[in-house]
């Protein structure tokens, strides 16, 4: 199976310096690219985009072919485990994800056991598709929720809409939220090795709701898991570089960057980078950190961000992303410019 371990995107992850920075960018394929959402239209649903090994595929190298980013990110979703788990996910035009909400100890005792490796295999064949198609030098990242992030999906039948309801659970019934985020982690690792086995050159989580937590909540609930994933990871696949990234909460970054065998530590717009090259850089790989709404405006307030960070970040390694994933109203010459400034074309 062919192998990007030398990739520029690899190379930077492994804290070697480059000229410029290696440059993806979250949700890279999607609604804002035309090829995409004619792919999109062909499968008849995203459901059937995630589980069709051709046609995730092609979403998955669409912006290689556009943009030539150094590295590709697997096309999927981050609630494929609950589907896989048996939950009833579906995707509403203009509400997103819903699914069969968890309410009970029980009812989450009864995922114990369960192989859901089976149901997720289609997005295996997906990475050993994309790898083969991939140039030696791009990278493949493989990807996955955090356990506290895909448990507010559970929990919440949805996007989570009152995170302080789920925040008091944690306190009223410990337990039960506990055995969920226990069940989801050991569950993420198993998917995670076998994207790694199957090809995946780097692997990426992604903590969407951690922000708004007590730093106790956030320990146990995400800190923690976290923590875990990583070390299981490490120990079975010493060399996929893993990327942590947990939106929204600050300062508490510096944590999740202490984590042994986190490679790298995405951070969010809200991070001035400045303070992120001054208290992460020296621990840890940054990726990330621009505005993906200035991506969208384009023009002299996306050039002047985007040359601030590249300033900031000359003389360590970085990977260059957004704090955030594209939106789909971003115009795609918008993305070509920004490519370009960074490779200093």
């Amino acid at each position: 199976m062919q192998s990007a371990n030398q990739s520029l995107f690899v190379r930077t992850l492994r804290r070697e310096k480059s000229k410029s920075p290696p440059i993806w960018l979250m949700r890279q394929a999607g609604r804002y690219l035309p090829e995409y959402r004619k792919t999109r239209e062909q499968a008849g649903s995203f459901l059937n985009l995630c589980f069709d090994p051709e046609l995730a595929t092609e979403v998955t190298l669409q912006p290689i072919r556009r943009y030539d980013f150094d590295a590709a990110i697997i096309f999927a979703d981050i609630l494929l485990i609950p589907y896989a788990l048996g939950l009833n996910l579906r995707f509403e035009t203009g509400e997103g994800p819903v699914l069969d909400p968890i309410r009970s100890l029980s009812a989450v005792e009864a995922f114990h056991g369960k192989n859901v490796l089976d149901v997720l295999s289609p997005v295996f064949e997906t990475v050993v598709r994309t790898r083969r198609a991939l140039p030696a030098d791009k990278a493949l990242i493989g990807f996955a929720g955090a356990p506290w992030t895909v448990a507010t999906y559970m929990l919440s039948g949805g996007a989570m809409k009152d995170p302080a309801a789920w925040r008091r659970k944690t306190y009223e019934d410990e337990i039960f939220i506990q055995t969920l985020i226990d069940v989801l982690t050991d569950l993420t690792i198993e998917y995670l090795r076998a994207q790694a086995n199957a090809g995946a050159d780097a692997l990426q989580i992604f903590d969407s709701w951690a922000g708004g937590l007590p730093e106790p909540v956030l320990d146990a609930v995400s800190v923690k898991p976290l923590t875990k994933i990583c070390a299981a990871l490490k120990k079975t696949h010493p060399h996929v570089p893993v990327i942590l990234f947990p939106k929204g909460i600050g300062a508490a970054t510096q944590a999740y960057a202490k984590i042994e065998g986190c490679a790298a530590v995405g951070v969010d717009y809200s991070l001035t980078p400045s303070w992120v090259r001054e208290n992460l850089s020296p621990v840890t790989v940054v990726q990330g950190g621009l505005d993906p709404l200035l991506v969208a405006v384009g023009g002299p307030k996306l050039e002047a961000a985007v040359s601030e960070i590249l300033l900031t970040y000359e003389d360590v390694p970085y990977v260059f992303n957004l704090g955030h994933g594209l939106t789909p109203d971003t115009p795609p010459e918008h993305v070509a410019s920004l490519v370009k400034q960074v490779r200093g074309e």
